[in-house]
This record gives structure tokens, sequence and C-alpha cells, in this order.
């Protein structure tokens, strides 16, 4: 294992820096900054690419040795305590950081459970909301989550650190054309009979709960200002709403609390009808 010794902000650490607060020249690296137990042991479970390990060698934990000691990189960066500090967002510095290379955004990788269950989000606006929405989709057994049009960046460390370890397990796939995603949900309606997908509106539309939730499924969630737009409305099977207390002056939701609620409504009703999830779901009633 290579190691190189940094004491000053020299270009190599600012090559580092850079990668958490400019998204043009993440893009340009390949690579994005991660920090916190939880993300770097999903990273490293889940088989993404550490380039780099970034750490202070005084007073580590062993969980922090055992990272440096078995994690395959191409170089590893020990710092001084200050500069460690200066470079982490937390209050209290985290111990271990790491330079991660990003995934290729391919719609034929998503492994497919039995009957699918897609969830996408269409040009999310907020670096927590797409954090949150990923960690729900994680959490309530989406095959992937897949994202549309000019949207926040994905490998922002606001996002990575809302998601809390699920953006390394849960597959992101983002999508800039949307003749891509047609081709491919058109495949998959061939390939699994009674493929639907549903749309999500703050209208007054089908209730959510009076729908097939059983049946494969892509779940089109919309702009937080915006909704989905119209091209996605028009492609839609349906379009579902939740409905809301009479009584309420709220005239929506919050986007990853609606896209949650609507998620669990169809792992509920999957685990109801007997069509079962791909794991054990004893939380759900």
């Amino acid at each position: 294992m290579k190691e190189q010794k940094i004491f000053t902000k020299n270009s190599t650490y600012q090559q580092i820096e850079v990668l958490k607060t400019n998204r043009n020249k993440r893009y340009k690296a390949n690579q994005f900054l991660v920090e916190g137990v939880r993300s770097l042991k999903e990273a490293a479970k889940n088989g993404w690419k550490i380039k780099s390990l970034i750490y202070c060698s005084e007073n580590l934990s062993d969980w922090a040795k055992e990272m440096i000691r078995d994690v395959k990189t191409e170089v590893n960066y020990n710092l001084t305590p200050q500069l460690l500090s200066d470079l982490s967002d937390k209050t209290d510095t985290s111990e271990l950081m790491a330079i991660i290379e990003m995934r290729e955004d391919r719609l034929d990788t998503i492994k497919l459970s039995k009957t699918p269950f897609l969830v996408l989000f269409d040009r999310p606006s907020n670096k927590g909301n797409l954090g949150t929405l990923i960690r729900s989709c994680d959490a309530l057994g989406a095959d992937a989550l897949i994202i549309t049009g000019h949207a926040v960046d994905l490998y922002d460390p606001d996002v990575v650190v809302s998601a809390m370890g699920s953006f390394f397990n849960l597959p992101v796939v983002r999508i800039a054309d949307n003749n891509e995603l047609y081709a491919f949900v058109d495949k998959l309606k061939k390939e699994c009979p009674g493929f639907t997908t549903l749309g999500t509106t703050a209208h007054k539309e089908h209730p959510i709960w009076g729908e097939d939730l059983t049946v494969p499924l892509l779940l089109m969630i919309g702009n937080e200002t915006m909704g989905l737009n119209k091209a996605f409305k028009e492609y839609c099977d349906r379009l579902c709403t939740i409905p809301m207390a009479e009584t309420s002056y709220a005239s929506s939701f919050n986007v990853s609390c609606a896209a949650s609620i609507m998620m669990y409504e169809i792992v509920r009703q999957r685990n109801q009808g007997g069509q079962g999830m791909d794991g054990p779901y004893s939380f759900l009633s």
C-alpha cells in the first residue's frame, strides 16, 4: 500500500478538497469524497472502487486500521490532524475518509427482483430529498432508483450523507435521454406481464391504496416544485395520489415523504397478497 504524507495545503490536498466542493471537478476526475463509518463500510461491502483512504495516522481506531490494511487502494493520504479537520464536514472530525470512483449509469446493470419494483425521481432539486429518497428506496426494497433530467448532483456530499449508507447499497442510475428510459420500460413490459408505470400527482386522482401494486411496477415521482413533467404523465398507465384530510391546510406532502408512503403501500399490498418481496419484512403489519 502506497502512502503519501501531506503537511500543507499543497496541490495534492487541493485536488482532494475540490472533490467535496466542485461538481464539475468531481465529474472530470470521475471521483467523489466520502466520510462516515456507515458509508465507508457499505462502499467496501458492495464493491465500490475505493481509490484512496485519507486519515491521520495518530490515534486510529481498530476499525480504521483494518480498513486501511484490508481495502486495496492506489494511494492513501496521511494528513496532519488540522488538515484532516479542515477537510471534514463533521463537528467531530472523521478519522477516515475515502476517494471513491463513480459508477457508470446503465439501466441494463440493474438486477431485477422476481416482481420488479423500480422508482423514478424526475429532476430532483433538493440534495436532502434525494438522499432521503435513496434511503427510503433501500429500506422498502426497491430494485433501483432512476434519476431523470437536470438534477442535483447525485455525488454531492450532502446527498451521500443524507442517504446514510444506503447510497452504496441501492443501485441509482441517472438518465439524460428519456428515449433510453422508454426503451427500457417497453422492454420490461414485454418481459414482465402486467408491468405498470404509475405516476404520482398532488391533484385529486386515483387513491394509491386503490391501485393494484402487486404487479411489476415503475413508480414515477415528480419534481419538488413542478411535479412530474407532462411527457411522463402522458406516458404513465395511471396517475395516483395520497388522499389528504379535507380539514388539512397542507396541499401536498414533501416529495420524499410522499414517495415513502407510496412505497410502503406497495410493500404492504405485496405482503398481504402473498406476492412477497425479496427479503423479510417482519416490521410491517
